[in-house]
């Protein structure tokens, strides 16, 4: 019995980059087991061959995809033209799913003899491409990485042996000949020694330096949030990138100044919402059913409003336009929702609040925004505004000298929605212990 042992050797996080390299050790042991009789096994030993062969193993990195999204027939026909040709490994790794990114197979050995208790270990490491879709589980598709190591004993089939991987999407650099000036910046300030080499800067680090300043970077931007009846509030976001773990910090100004208050603002939450939205139109049999699903969870909310509205205020450049008027005579075709997924809620009551502030956190098991040929996922901040008239919250008790709280209140329910982008963190920064993955041969 032949036991293969598969670990990684990042042993504090199964997670990468795209363009990181990924480096596995791969154990190939004779198994003996201690419990037969040393006689026994002495006599199995004589009577059959006292080692083990393999005559082949090989170890790769794919990336599959699971959708139940249509695909064309050109599409269909260049997977059936590229099958052409390969071998049988092929054959069993498509059973995932469909091979979208494969790597070139690294052959380990050819011909391997172990002896009964022999153990041998091999290394692997390979670059995850950059061009490929990271780690996704969604409504409609799905992206995941396996390293497969394969093996074929003489005389039997292959088997595999699949180590699961997780990918997180780095932006490509535009213009990348541009960067290296402002990572060195620094380096030539510095007094320089001669005698010293210059360390080449890769590809990985001025995506990661290029990352790490378009997160960094504090540009606030106001949004005067109002309906048909006045003056809501002004919503101030900090700056408009996250990376996983964040937290998306904005406040919320409901002083109206000089102007008189005619509309206070009873309650409201913020969710952090991830959208699947499909690239590639998809037959639907029923248009209707296709025009409310496209509205999504913001329908079900309106079918209770008045008018509600986004209006944009003095700064022209840092305010933003959003319409959501439910009376309009002359409505624009909605945008696309698509499938949505609630991250994480923040919810406030606000009826006596003149400031606060909104800490929406953003986890770390989720995807970052990304873009494939089929899929476009994107993040986006959805409001819900409870907003009343009455502005004086009840009326004096002159009996015990305090106030008394209304029995009704009319109320009106507002939403909008302002799109944010979510990039991918440091892998290293985020805990995921990964395990040792085997497989017998007997």
């Amino acid at each position: 019995m032949i036991e293969i042992k598969a670990k990684l050797l990042r042993a504090d996080s199964a997670i990468y980059a795209t363009g990181e390299r990924v480096q596995c050790l791969i154990e190939f042991t004779h198994k003996v087991f201690s419990d037969e009789p040393a006689a026994s096994q002495a006599v199995h030993n004589a009577n059959e061959a006292s080692q083990e062969n393999l005559a082949w193993a090989s170890a790769q990195l794919h990336c599959y995809r699971k959708t139940s999204y249509s695909t064309s027939a050109g599409d269909r026909a260049a997977e059936l033209t590229e099958m052409i040709g390969r071998t049988a490994l092929d054959a069993v790794t498509q059973a995932p799913g469909e091979v979208i990114v494969a790597t070139k197979p690294k052959i380990l050995f050819c011909d391997l003899r172990l002896q009964p208790g022999e153990t041998k270990m091999y290394f692997f490491n390979e670059f995850i491409p950059r061009d490929g879709p990271p780690t996704y589980r969604g409504h409609n598709i799905r992206y995941f990485y396996k390293i497969t190591i394969a093996t074929q004993r003489v005389k039997s089939k292959v088997q595999t042996l699949a180590v699961p991987i997780r990918v997180l999407p780095i932006p490509i650099i535009s213009r990348p000949d541009e960067l290296p000036v402002t990572v060195e910046t620094n380096e030539e300030l510095a007094p320089t020694n001669p005698f010293l080499e210059k360390r080449e800067i890769s590809e990985l680090e001025i995506s990661w330096h290029h990352l790490k300043n378009v997160t960094a970077r504090r540009a606030p931007k106001f949004y005067r949030i109002s309906n048909k009846r006045g003056f809501v509030g002004r919503f101030c976001l900090f700056k408009p990138a996250y990376k996983l773990g964040e937290d998306i910090v904005g406040s919320l100004d409901f002083d109206p100044g000089v102007n008189p208050r005619k509309v206070r603002c009873v309650q409201f939450s913020v969710k952090l919402q991830q959208q699947e939205l499909s690239i590639r139109p998809q037959p639907v049999q029923n248009h209707q059913l296709q025009s409310q699903s496209s509205t999504g969870d913001d329908v079900s909310s309106m079918n209770s409003f008045d008018m509600a509205s986004i209006a944009s205020g003095v700064l022209a450049d840092n305010l933003h336009k959003s319409a959501t008027s439910a009376s309009s005579k002359v409505k624009e075709a909605p945008e696309p929702t698509g499938k949505l997924s609630t991250i994480s809620t923040s919810h406030q009551v606000c009826y006596a609040t003149l400031q606060t502030q909104v800490v929406v956190p953003i986890p770390l098991h989720v995807t970052p925004t990304f873009r494939t040929d089929l899929v476009d996922v994107r993040w986006r901040l959805h409001f819900e505004f409870v907003t009343t008239t009455l502005i004086d919250f009840g009326i004096p008790n002159p009996e015990s000298g305090e106030l008394k709280a209304p029995s009704e209140m009319p109320v009106e329910t507002m939403v909008w929605n302002l799109p944010v982008t979510v990039y991918a963190a440091n892998p290293l920064q985020i805990y995921a212990p990964n395990q040792t993955f085997n497989l017998l041969i007997k």
